[in-house]
């Protein structure tokens, strides 16, 4: 009796939950966020954008010509550490963060990129050490995909200017002075003891 009893127990307390449906988001109410992230845009045609040289040599941007450009690349210095920093000229939510995805030469990078305010607008900006394996994807002279959620897709046509900014950045990394420790060297004694 006991083990006629058991299945029944066992089915009575399954009735009480019921089982995970479709419909269980009809019978819960989902909180609506307090801050949505922005509808997405669309990615710009780059027919007829070139990487073009600026004042300051170590800073290339990509654009049609005459038009607000779309992306920049510029090696900078932080403490002595070569970086190479880039810019998606597109808005970007206040405070959001995402991943930077370039494929073409080859390579597929992941680099971070983060929404920075500039004056009243926020767009998106990164940097990495000039160092970094994942530049290598800009080294080639193919076509390259770069994409920001949100932000679209940025087709970088090809050009030479992109792999020499990332090369020359990397060679002031090599012109730094070995850094030097902090202890100074011993002294020969002077003179016979």
């Amino acid at each position: 009796m006991v083990r006629t009893l058991a299945p029944l127990f066992v089915l009575a307390l399954a009735a009480c939950k019921p089982p995970a449906s479709d419909e269980y988001t009809e019978r819960t109410r989902i909180a609506p966020r307090a801050e949505a992230p922005s509808e997405p845009i669309r990615s710009p045609d780059t027919e007829g954008a070139v990487w073009a040289a600026t004042d300051n040599p170590d800073r290339l941007l990509y654009g049609k010509p005459g038009e607000r450009p779309y992306f920049a690349l510029e090696c900078t210095d932080q403490g002595g550490l070569p970086l190479v920093a880039y810019t998606r000229f597109a808005k970007a939510d206040a405070h959001a963060k995402a991943i930077l995805a370039l494929i073409g030469n080859g390579h597929v990078s992941r680099l971070k990129i983060d929404a920075v305010e500039r004056g009243d607008v926020w767009r998106w900006e990164g940097a990495v050490e000039a160092e970094d394996p994942a530049l290598d994807v800009l080294t080639g002279t193919r076509q390259v995909e770069a994409t920001v959620p949100g932000a679209g897709s940025l087709i970088l046509n090809p050009s030479a200017l992109p792999g020499e900014l990332v090369e020359r950045c990397r060679l002031q990394d090599d012109a730094q002075p070995e850094k030097t420790s902090a202890e100074p060297a011993p002294s020969e004694p002077e003179g016979p003891a």
